[in-house]
């Protein structure tokens, strides 16, 4: 359960909980609906451990099918998923939804993660160069 929402029930448990309203003002109604669903889901089936660092860019090897298949989403809706994972404070949908990030970037090049993300260089090639002398480190096998 989402512990923003646990709290908020908590807090008003003198009142009658079926009245209760919980007001999610930076969650849009489509996206609640996801979190929901997700967290029906986990609540009869939990979902295993997410390993750290990922064991592979599929997520379907490193979750259970269902939960793979549920950010199998949109970009904007996944980064719509982060956001209300981290305000309503669902941790397994938060590490879900940054792992499936996460899972996005991995094995790519800087290149390839602007790309798939489109975000546009703003690097000089000068700049560019200098970040990658000083980062090479970070590219060694």
């Amino acid at each position: 359960m989402s512990e923003l929402v646990k709290g908020m029930l908590e807090d008003d448990s003198a009142d009658d909980e079926e009245n209760t309203e919980i007001p999610l003002p930076n969650v849009k109604a489509a996206v609640l609906k996801k979190v929901i669903e997700f967290c029906t889901h986990h609540k009869n089936e939990p979902m295993t451990e997410i390993e750290k660092p990922l064991k592979s860019a599929v997520m379907a090897e490193v979750v259970q099918k269902w939960y793979a298949d549920f950010v199998n989403v949109e970009q904007v809706l996944l980064f719509e998923l982060i956001l209300a994972a981290n305000y309503m404070d669902i941790k397994p949908l938060l590490d879900l939804t940054c792992a499936t990030v996460a899972s996005m970037i991995k094995g790519k090049t800087p290149e390839e993660i602007r790309k798939t993300f489109n975000i546009a260089n703003d690097f000089s090639p000068e700049e560019e160069a200098q970040v990658r002398e000083e980062n090479k480190w970070c590219e060694e096998p």
